[in-house]
């Protein structure tokens, strides 16, 4: 049957099982329905984002740089490098804003110097080049193999597939087989990305490492697409996305609703890891994975009573939350960051109005992140932008 009518099959089940609002192909434009800002005004405050964020000043205000006639990385400018995180979100932006010549600039660079081609790493992606495409670090991050490997598929279904590797869909999922079957025929050093047992994705597939997972890796909503799509291995798709909701429940405190940096399976944090048992700067898109997979899916209204919890901690420090805490709510930091502010505002997706409005609010009157620090707050907000406006669409 064909992916889309399945797709609309399945929506239409879980729909009618949810006994709140129903998910849909795009989420509602709360800017439009809780800010009584217009469309048209909407559709500009995105587009002098990306015009800024891609097309700005080099030196202060852009992090999209083209190489030549037809490839361009992301650059995180604060530590100098670039990072599968950053292209793997560049991806995503592009194809949701239909920016096709920006995408497979990106892809190629990826491709062209991130990508392990060979040895026991073939097939996945480094986590760390320099600007000059060198390898910094081989090992690899398993966010960016999850985004890039949703990205390709959206831009299957909204382009349509070329040639070699603008080939999208046939890229997508030898990415999702290496994903899941990863083998290392030596002494079992590298590993797949996701944990078949557990059914989850693991930190880093590789040693121990893979052992433990991070929560903002878990993507539920991707999950139900790829069951679509990568047939050989749908129903591992579909567990894994139901284990990934399960997973929230046990990993995100009672009180508060923070969810740690690390976690270990059983959703206890994972000590030993510099702090990263803590609510710090991965743990802020858990907010927005937990609130998209409700705006697509809306098939556990936990997710509705979890982002309600989350929110109204952060409202107790106004829209200005501190960008770090303990799991029991302890503040550990000063600083201020959009990037936490614009998942929260995501969160509003889930949480309804009463919850998310003023964070809505503070994303919409927030200036566009500039500076020597703009990469990941620049990034979050730009996806925060698509995201609360209705923008992320399924392709």
């Amino acid at each position: 049957m064909n992916t889309r009518i399945c797709f609309l099959f399945s929506l239409f089940f879980s729909t009618i099982s949810a006994w709140a609002q129903p998910a849909a192909l795009t989420q509602k434009n709360l800017f439009v329905e809780w800010l009584d800002q217009s469309p048209e005004a909407v559709l500009q405050k995105i587009d002098q984002a990306w015009d800024q964020l891609f097309y700005g000043d080099d030196e202060e205000q852009c992090i999209y740089y083209p190489v030549g006639e037809d490839m361009a990385y992301i650059a995180d400018v604060g530590n100098g490098d670039v990072r599968s995180e950053g292209m793997s979100y560049g991806l995503m932006i592009a194809v949701q804003l239909n920016h096709k010549e920006e995408f497979d600039r990106l892809w190629k660079w990826a491709k062209t110097y991130m990508y392990h081609s060979s040895g026991p790493r073939k097939g996945y992606f480094a986590w760390q080049c320099s600007f000059d495409g060198r390898i910094i670090d081989p090992a690899t991050a398993s966010d960016g193999e999850e985004w890039i490997a949703m990205a390709l598929i959206f831009a299957s279904h909204r382009w349509g597939d070329g040639d070699g590797i603008f080939n999208y869909k046939s890229e997508a999922l030898e990415l999702l087989d290496v994903m899941l079957n990863k083998t290392d025929p030596g002494d079992s050093f590298y590993k797949s990305i996701f944990d078949r047992r557990q059914r989850q994705v693991v930190f880093v597939p590789q040693d121990t490492a893979a052992d433990f997972t991070d929560p903002s890796y878990h993507l539920p909503a991707f999950y139900e697409l790829w069951a679509l799509e990568d047939s050989n291995h749908a129903d591992f798709w579909r567990s894994a996305a139901e284990t990934s909701r399960e997973f929230f429940k046990k990993t995100a405190h009672p009180q508060t609703g923070l969810m740690p940096d690390y976690a270990n399976f059983d959703g206890s944090p994972k000590t030993g890891w510099g702090g990263h048992e803590d609510f710090r700067f991965d743990a802020w898109r858990t907010l927005a994975n937990v609130s998209i997979d409700y705006a697509w899916f809306a098939k556990d209204y936990w997710q509705v009573k979890q982002s309600r919890r989350v929110l109204s901690f952060l409202s107790t420090f106004g829209t200005r939350p501190p960008n770090q805490f303990s799991l029991d709510g302890n503040p550990l930091s000063e600083d201020v960051s959009l990037g936490l502010v614009s998942m929260a505002a995501v969160a509003g997706l889930a949480a309804g109005q009463e919850y998310g409005e003023p964070f809505v609010e503070a994303l919409w009157n927030a200036d566009i992140p500039q500076g020597h620090w703009r990469y990941y707050d620049g990034l979050l907000y730009m996806l925060g932008l698509i995201q609360v406006s209705g923008q992320f669409s399924i392709y």
